[in-house]
């Protein structure tokens, strides 16, 4: 960080940018202040050290502490200012951020102000952002487990998120796991058995899962790619979705996981449903 100057200026950012800003500041302390009022406050910090160093005769341990304390807490800062600049900038004009809870903040700074590593900071950011946007869309307990993963684990859950679809919630169509589509990409029985450990989903590698309750239209969509399915009953619908299910965790984590598409993938489940005997449409149709 340059000397006197902050990661964040303000000038630059949107109404909600600005109240993110004061939202983290209340929770864990200034990460913003004007230039002139830095220099003011360090000026009347360093008078006062040298007051108190006059007075006391520190050991070099001592020393070597208080040194070390400096740059763990100057390091922290750093990281919160970065991950707070990256949520800030991303904001949509609708987020509401007036919303969000200190308790949540402080909770969440808590578990990632000695996060360095800028792929693991983007992280952060997006989920720091996807709270202020809709307050109560993650929930501490996923904050708890962010910090619990590490890189590879992280780059293994987006890999994996590539073969999510929505079908009102996020639903991964793992059918067979020693399948190229899958195996090509590192998705194989032993990564999903790890996912399923660490908790970001749930392994049926026998029967598999079954969803129910679709009336006879149903509307899916794959990153934002509608599909219609449609079933030969009007009601009670069932349809094969694979092997695992995403646990709440996982859910909560879908949206920023920094996953994209695959279309050999779509093309791939596309094929299935149809092999099956389902009347498919690539576009949505209002019909009921």
């Amino acid at each position: 960080m340059s000397e006197g100057n902050s990661l964040i200026n303000l000038g630059d950012l949107s109404k909600p940018a600005i109240v993110l800003i004061e939202k983290v500041s209340a929770a864990v302390g200034a990460i913003y202040e004007p230039y002139h009022v830095k220099r003011m406050a360090r000026a009347e910090a360093e008078a006062k050290k040298i007051n108190v160093i006059a007075k006391i005769e520190l050991t070099e341990i001592e020393q070597r502490a208080i040194d070390r304390f400096v740059h763990q807490e100057a390091r922290k800062q750093a990281n919160i200012e970065q991950i707070t600049a990256q949520a800030a900038a991303s904001l949509p004009e609708d987020a509401k951020v007036e919303n969000l809870e200190e308790d949540w903040v402080a909770h969440f700074f808590k578990h990632c102000d000695t996060v360095s590593d800028k792929e693991m900071q983007s992280l952060w950011a997006r989920l720091l952002s996807g709270e202020a946007t809709q307050p109560g869309t993650f929930s501490k307990r996923t904050v708890d487990f962010i910090s619990t993963i590490d890189k590879k684990d992280a780059a293994l859950f987006t890999t994996f998120c590539q073969f999510v679809w929505m079908m009102g919630e996020p639903i991964p169509l793992i059918y067979e796991s020693t399948d190229e589509i899958y195996t090509k990409h590192g998705i194989t029985f032993e990564t999903l058995k790890h996912l399923d450990a660490i908790g970001l989903i749930s392994l049926e590698s026998l029967s598999g899962y079954v969803k129910t309750g679709f009336a006879k239209y149903a509307h899916v969509s794959y990153y934002g790619h509608p599909t219609l399915i449609e079933f030969d009953s009007d009601s009670n619908n069932k349809l094969e979705i694979g092997h695992t299910l995403l646990t709440s965790t996982g859910k909560e984590l879908v949206s920023i996981c920094g996953s994209s598409r695959n279309d050999d993938f779509y093309n791939h489940v596309i094929r299935k449903w149809f092999e099956c005997g389902l009347v498919l449409s690539s576009a949505v149709i209002n019909r009921q």
